[in-house]
């Protein structure tokens, strides 16, 4: 009976040992399982032991448009301290003739300047509007020229060598700059500087009114 008793026993571990491998050999490889995924979608990838993942380089924006010369400022007017009332100046001396004109006014400096391909040929103090009809800030095209003209709103005033800004009036033209005048919104300039304004200016030339605005040297008159 023990005899028997010790076959049995031995049977049974034989089977439990051979199960064991069995069980061993159908076991997943680890590899394996990392690169299964749900059935229908793509395995994720696995990185090397140290490695990580690199950042995705960043996007590279269009490069910004190139300055245009013409409207940079190469030149300013050799002028000591502030202009007065009635004071102007005027040099197109080694300026290019066919530079694009611009015409800058500051509210603030009450100055009116003129470049010609960047270069600074003019500048004179000016006359403004008041704050019941202020001199309007903005870009303006010239739109009109006349050089024998005379208000047909304000006692038939004459507004002589007139470059016209807006349809409502506003406009440079050649008057008495004196301290202690102002105009109704218009740009008022010594007639004699107004004279070799007109004479250069053609419709479709820029006008630009800003408020404190300083400018110098190498910056662009029309941005960017």
């Amino acid at each position: 009976m023990k005899i028997n008793a010790i076959a049995g026993m031995l049977v049974a571990f034989v089977i439990v040992v051979v199960a064991g491998g069995a069980l061993l050999l159908n076991a997943p490889d680890p590899a394996s399982l990392a690169n299964s995924g749900t059935p229908g979608q793509a395995a994720a990838p696995v990185s090397a032991p140290g490695e990580f993942a690199k950042p995705a380089a960043p996007a590279v924006g269009p490069a910004a448009a190139p300055r245009n010369e013409a409207f940079v400022i190469k030149r300013i007017l050799p002028i000591t301290g502030p202009i007065k009332y009635g004071e102007w100046h005027w040099n197109e001396d080694g300026v290019p003739a066919d530079g694009p004109l611009v015409m800058t006014v500051d509210l603030e400096a009450r100055v009116l300047s003129v470049f010609r391909g960047g270069y600074e040929i003019g500048a004179t103090a000016v006359l403004l509007g008041t704050q019941e009809k202020p001199t309007p800030l903005g870009k303006f095209p010239i739109i009109w020229k006349k050089a024998d003209h005379y208000s047909s709103i304000y006692d038939n005033a004459p507004m002589p060598y007139t470059l016209r800004l807006t349809n409502d009036g506003i406009a440079i033209h050649g008057t008495k700059v004196e301290k202690g005048y102002a105009s109704h919104g218009c740009v008022g300039v010594p007639t004699p500087f107004a004279k070799k304004l007109f004479a250069v200016a053609k419709l479709g030339d820029e006008v630009i009114i800003t408020r404190g605005k300083r400018i110098g040297k190498g910056d662009s008159l029309i941005g960017g």
